[in-house]
């Protein structure tokens, strides 16, 4: 299996070629890029990839929402007129902001659709199986470029566009499909409501993997666990994309919560969000991205906001030598907060909460006090929960233990807690 896999070397050789190529071309042609590089280190030949990261500037997302708002409505990063584009997808606009528009050319979305066909096949999906998007199929990347790359693969694409969440567990179980494709926190969702019909996902299911995305639940054990209880006999996959960058990693088929970023199609780099300097080997940092075949919308040095921690090896069990980041995307560089000097993480908060299995949903209320954040995380239990109190005490104890911090714990009602298809926007600043 070894052998089927670049060393770091090669790997090396090929990002420095396709490096140049990228170079080359947005400097001829992509006018953002243009701008961007105008000064004395423009135009020079590669000599190593430190070269590269030492002599282009990064570029982070409020220089490209800027740039949409200046030339409207797709921007200037664009290499080709145009009328070469066939493609247009959007963010999610999570963040707060307004989406950013991305075009792609035939040839851009054919290298993200064979980037896409090895996050399936690490996964384990072959042609024999029956895939099932549970997704709306709106204006978001990630869901056509797996449905196309499954297709490639040859498999039966089963769309869940445009049904209710029954509807889709209908047709999950109707037509018998294999792989699921969802979020995490949809995933759980599509449990409950099979409880809550009295469906018997053991004996009725066919599902023997969830692909999921768009959260970074899929890497955290917790819920990874919680998801493969409900869905007996399914093993969880987890990878990460986003839609201005394309898909960037896919999970280790020999270490669950492992995601290799595919270093054919992206060189990555981990910074120090603050310093922006190179983190040491083992350090947690930021995650840095340049794709290396979307040329007809690229982006150069890219500050994905995603903080990462890589496994310090040349190679890894799997075969594979690409970088190995340890549980994924960890968080966001913005979304930390510090409560009374602690930093807490919308990952730690999950990893615990989901622990306790009679917790079926959950919300966290960010407040301030002056200068101080505090947080109240509010729980709704599973309907047959016999003592809310006693669980609410429990989980408060466990935060304790886990983050030295005191977390009050409040009840929500059952089913009064939002529920999400898509990204789940469960932190909430009052």
């Amino acid at each position: 299996m070894a052998g089927h896999f670049p060393d770091r070397q090669a790997i090396r050789q090929f990002q420095l070629e396709q490096l140049q190529k990228l170079l080359d071309l947005v400097q001829g042609a992509n006018r953002f890029y243009q701008q961007k590089l105008e000064h004395p280190n423009a135009g020079f030949s590669l000599t190593s990839l430190s070269n590269f990261s030492d002599c282009i500037p990064f570029t982070t997302k409020q220089e490209v929402v800027a740039d949409q708002q200046a030339f409207p409505p797709f921007g200037s990063n664009h290499s080709y007129p145009i009328d070469h584009y066939t493609r247009c997808h959007q963010t999610s606009g999570t963040g707060g902001g307004a989406p950013l528009r991305w075009l792609d050319t035939a040839q851009s979305w054919r290298w993200m659709v064979q980037t896409w066909q090895q996050i399936h096949g690490a996964a384990g999906v072959t042609a024999a199986d029956r895939v099932f998007f549970a997704f709306s199929f709106g204006p978001f990347l990630g869901f056509w470029l797996a449905f196309e790359a499954a297709e490639k693969i040859g498999c039966l694409c089963l769309s869940g566009g445009g049904l209710s969440t029954i509807a889709r567990l209908s047709g999950i179980l109707d037509q018998q499909a294999t792989v699921l494709c969802c979020t995490p926190s949809y995933a759980i969702r599509l449990a409950e409501v099979a409880a809550a019909e009295k469906v018997d996902l053991p004996q009725r299911s066919k599902i023997r993997l969830i692909l999921v995305a768009g959260e970074p639940g899929g890497s955290v054990p917790a819920t990874r666990n919680r998801i493969e209880q409900l869905w007996p006999g399914a093993r969880v996959s987890d990878h990460h994309g986003m839609t201005e960058i394309g898909p960037v990693t896919l999970e280790c088929p020999k270490q669950p919560g492992v995601l290799h970023v595919i270093e054919q199609s992206f060189f990555p780099e981990i910074i120090d969000p603050i310093s922006s300097h190179p983190v040491s080997p083992g350090q947690r940092g930021e995650l840095v991205l340049t794709n290396l075949g979307r040329l007809g919308s690229p982006l150069l040095r890219y500050r994905t906001g995603d903080m990462v921690q890589a496994i310090p090896q040349a190679k890894c069990g799997c075969g594979r030598s690409d970088l190995a980041l340890e549980g994924g995307i960890l968080a966001r560089v913005d979304d930390m907060v510090v409560v009374r000097g602690v930093n807490v993480y919308p990952t730690s908060v999950e990893e615990i909460v989901r622990s306790f299995s009679e917790i079926v949903e959950y919300q966290v209320s960010i407040s301030k006090a002056g200068a101080l954040s505090e947080i109240t995380v509010h729980i709704e239990p599973e309907p047959d929960c016999k003592d809310s109190a006693e669980l609410a005490a429990r989980l408060q104890k466990s935060f304790e233990k886990s983050l030295s911090l005191r977390v009050p714990v409040q009840i929500a009602p059952v089913g009064s807690l939002p529920r999400f298809e898509m990204k789940a926007r469960r932190w909430v600043r009052q």
